[in-house]
């Protein structure tokens, strides 16, 4: 699906910044708009007006933010689970299996232990769950060893089809 949400970036930027190969900066000219712009709309509805790409930048992006602070648990907790559907299709897309397959076992460990999730509400609560819920630990750890080379990936698939991601524009 093509976007209906492209912003402009100044082409002699994008260029010095793959020149001195600034993957941060890259990254984060590509994402900070869309966070910027899901900010303003407060609702995750503006993922639909998202090409597939787009969406699991800014989706792996929320993901890196909590899974960094707290694992998984915290992901969950924060209520971004309806994410993770979605960004398992569009990583198979990417041919990011591993990643995917990833994020299915946080899922099934969601399913299998709902109840217990959604009635934490208490700080302590959430808390326990840590204690409770150890298969996370796993899947944490595996994350870590993941996350790198699949963002990696992710940049170098917008970086070759930044055209889905943005405007180029010569100003």
């Amino acid at each position: 699906m093509p976007s209906n949400f492209l912003p402009t970036i100044k082409t002699s930027i994008w260029e010095a910044l793959q020149t001195a190969d600034n993957q941060r900066e890259l990254y984060d000219m590509l994402v900070d708009p869309l966070h910027e712009e899901l900010y303003r709309r407060q609702t995750f509805d503006f993922l639909s007006e998202l090409s597939w790409g787009q969406q699991l930048l800014l989706t792996t992006e929320y993901m890196q933010m909590h899974v960094g602070q707290g694992g998984f648990i915290q992901f969950i907790h924060n209520g971004y689970i309806a994410l993770l559907p979605n960004m398992i299709e569009q990583m198979h897309q990417l041919k990011q299996v591993d990643m995917a397959n990833l994020l299915d076992d946080v899922l099934k460990i969601y399913v299998l232990n709902r109840d217990l999730i959604e009635n934490s509400s208490s700080v302590q609560e959430f808390a326990k769950l840590y204690e409770e819920l150890k298969e996370f630990e796993e899947i944490d750890t595996r994350y870590q060893l993941l996350i790198k080379p699949y963002s990696n990936e992710l940049l170098q698939y917008a970086i070759n089809n930044i055209n889905e991601f943005a405007n180029l524009n010569a100003e």
